[in-house]
């Protein structure tokens, strides 16, 4: 008898803690193998699954159910493998690959007396299940896209809850080893369930730093996301225009593109079937407000044309590090795109004083602008655009060797208003300059002096007593005294102080 009981209350317990096998259209258990990381701390012994899809073959029958949720796999090495959840004999245990699977929706919970009396505990130690629907769709917008698949699985309340629409304007995927195109196609064939082969809410999608991004994935976004507004694909080096122009083509309420490290771009147009189709005065625009290009150093003055035909609405546009880009292309941009308030040239070593006359035709309009490591600007280039772009309130100019105290003067004489200023790396820059920054422009508040060789004590006490709205001053390598350091410090007294003087802290 003493047995019989020890026997009830040994088994009660293991049927409640053990997952659940979902069945599929064929009736067989499907592999639940996308545990939450969260669950690694949890050391009740389960099932190895059989079942566990290895191919896309099996991917594709999952596929079939009728109210499918899919939940985003870590690799074999996370801590969702390392609870003994994970199936040993699934092929993505020895690939490691990151794909994407499909579940139906956990069941309700189970009323057995028995069961009831055994998790009385655990259920009053659920204050979570407390809170209102409205606050936990909060907590949930916190979680990235993975993490809310797996909140989809736990019961049937955050199943619903999880696929609140709501929830779904942003996709949000990191990670190297990630099954990216898989992964946004069963995300989207999800999404699209109420507006079939379409999804109206997803407006951002987010990849950044997923290598294994090919075009396939691009395309599923294109043709499943006619809302998206915002696209950053950055360190995606697999992708090409082809994927790039069918984005535009067929988004067209796109705004936002990031694009930086994607060698393989180099250039952003509509299809030729998109151009056919639309109005001939309207072909050829694209609605494209913010565009990142760093490090796409195959990007040449042609591409830039085309860019610059193509997407006049620009407002910033970043370039750094494409290195093939010269004043030419600079004047095609200036042609076509006269809405740019940020501009990012930072290591174009072509980019020369005539590119900066091309760019001082923003006039005031221009609000933010890069030239660091430029060589080939002087006083000349730093002249033009202190003349027309009055309203400059940033501007790069660190490495540019040409610049001197004259080219400052320009500078602070007509643009008052900047706010911040970058001429570290210019050794002909010295107290003369500082005294002209510090008597014109008040409203000073960054300012990086880093490696000016000729720079003194003499010239930061002189901007400390006329910027007292200065936040952050590097001047790490220069030749600077600690008194004047503490100075700066009693009449500046939010400011950062980046040196090199170890007698200052």
């Amino acid at each position: 008898m003493d047995s019989c009981c020890s026997f009830v209350i040994l088994v009660v317990p293991s049927s409640i803690m053990e997952p659940p096998v979902y069945e599929n259209s064929t009736g067989k258990g499907s592999s639940s193998i996308s545990s939450d990381v969260s669950s690694s701390t949890d050391h009740t012994p389960t099932k190895a699954q059989k079942n566990a899809a290895t191919s896309e073959d099996s991917d594709l029958s999952m596929r079939t159910l009728s109210t499918p949720s899919p939940a985003l796999i870590f690799p074999p090495n996370s801590p969702g493998f390392q609870n003994g959840r994970g199936s040993s004999t699934s092929s993505s245990s020895v690939t490691g690959e990151t794909v994407a699977m499909v579940h139906s929706p956990p069941p309700t919970r189970l009323t057995h007396p028995l069961i009831r009396l055994a998790s009385k505990h655990q259920k009053e130690q659920a204050n979570i299940d407390r809170l209102p629907d409205h606050s936990m769709i909060q907590i949930f917008s916190f979680l990235p896209t993975n993490q809310l698949c797996r909140c989809a699985r736990v019961c049937r309340r955050w199943y619903n809850l999880a696929w609140d629409p709501r929830l779904w304007r942003t996709i949000r995927l990191t990670g190297e080893t990630i099954n990216v195109d898989r992964a946004l196609k069963v995300l989207t064939r999800r999404l699209c369930q109420d507006t079939p082969n379409v999804c109206l809410m997803l407006e951002t999608v987010i990849v950044s730093g997923c290598r294994r991004l090919t075009d396939r994935g691009l395309y599923t976004i294109a043709q499943c996301c006619p809302e998206l507004r915002r696209l950053e694909v950055s360190g995606c080096y697999n992708i090409s225009n082809e994927a790039v122009f069918d984005v535009v083509s067929l988004c067209p309420n796109l705004e936002h593109l990031d694009v930086s490290g994607c060698s393989k771009v180099t250039c952003i147009s509509l299809t030729r079937e998109a151009s056919i189709k639309l109005s001939p005065l309207h072909g050829k625009q694209i609605s494209i407000r913010y565009l990142d290009m760093t490090d796409c150093f195959v990007l040449e003055d042609e591409g830039l044309h085309t860019i610059a035909a193509h997407c006049t609405q620009l407002t910033h546009l970043y370039l750094r590090r494409c290195v093939r880009i010269t004043d030419e292309g600079l004047r095609y941009l200036m042609i076509y795109c006269t809405s740019i308030k940020e501009l990012s040239v930072s290591d174009c070593r072509f980019v020369s004083d005539f590119g900066m006359r091309e760019i001082a035709k923003l006039e005031s309009r221009l609000r933010y602008l890069s030239i660091a490591h430029c060589g080939r600007i002087t006083d000349v280039g730093i002249r033009y655009i202190a003349k027309y772009c009055s309203k400059l309130r940033y501007l790069n100019a660190r490495g540019c060797e040409g610049i001197t105290d004259h080219g400052v003067e320009y500078l602070a004489k007509n643009c008052t208003k900047l706010k911040s200023l970058d001429i570290g790396k210019c050794p002909l820059v010295s107290d003369t300059g500082l005294e002209f920054l510090a008597l014109n422009c008040f409203n000073l508040k960054r300012l990086s002096l880093k490696s000016c060789e000729s720079i003194t004590g003499q010239g930061l006490q002189i901007v400390a007593a006329n910027c007292f709205d200065l936040q952050m001053l590097n001047v790490q390598d220069c030749d600077v005294s600690v008194d004047a350091l503490r100075f700066v410090k009693r009449h500046c007294k939010r400011c950062i102080i980046e040196h090199t003087n170890p007698a200052f802290f």
